[in-house]
């Protein structure tokens, strides 16, 4: 019996989806990297998210110590943003719901606008998009902290600026970090197509060991 051209075409897109996985085994280190010696061997010390405390939406903190052994994925955004942010939330919808049983993936979102964006500010943002802690955490606190975090660590825009529509400018991207707090992908958040590519590589990453 032959197969129908459905069933073909069908075929042939999960044999180029295993192919495509089978060569992208790994996903690189970003980020400034540096060597040790240690025990006469050559070590190379990559780029690592520095520990932070941050308030979540429950008034909940939330350290780097909570990210032991998870994938998450960290972005910038402000509650009041009239620009890119719904954008983005809706995109990380898509990755909430997707690993929603999946107690490995976490996503922190942290408030650029940290005065405005209060522990009960963040809760009710949370509540309209429907999404809980400690799943997706959305974080606010020290607003310096904040930045330097942004701009230092995750390699991405976060400040003040009163010439932005909503007075600040932030970059559009998630950035997916590993259990070990290493950024290992940086994608535009705005982009379903990024989005995708970034759901990809989490599941890479899921199988790294």
């Amino acid at each position: 019996m032959q197969l129908k051209p459905t069933a073909l075409n069908v075929l042939l897109a999960l044999s180029l989806l295993i192919a495509s996985c089978q060569e992208k085994k790994n996903l690189p280190f970003l980020g400034p990297k540096d060597t040790r010696v240690v025990a006469g061997q050559v070590d190379t010390v990559y780029h690592q998210i520095p520990a932070f405390r941050f308030l979540n939406q429950d008034s909940v903190w939330v350290s780097e110590k909570d990210m032991v052994g998870k994938i998450y994925i960290a972005d910038f955004f402000f509650t009041s943003c009239p620009t890119i942010c719904p954008k983005m939330k809706t995109q990380l919808l898509r990755i909430y719901e997707r690993y929603a049983e999946n107690d490995v993936i976490r996503i922190l979102s942290h408030s650029i606008d940290p005065t405005y964006d209060t522990p009960s500010v963040l809760k009710q943002y949370a509540t309209r998009l429907q999404v809980k802690s400690p799943r997706w955490n959305m974080l606010t606190g020290d607003k310096a902290a904040i930045y330097k975090l942004g701009e230092k660590s995750y390699m991405v825009t976060a400040q003040e600026d009163k010439n932005e529509a909503g007075g600040f400018v932030h970059s559009g991207a998630f950035i997916l970090v590993d259990k070990n707090r290493h950024v290992r992908g940086i994608y535009d958040g705005t982009q379903e197509a990024e989005v995708n590519h970034l759901i990809e590589d989490i599941e890479i990453l899921l199988l790294e060991k």
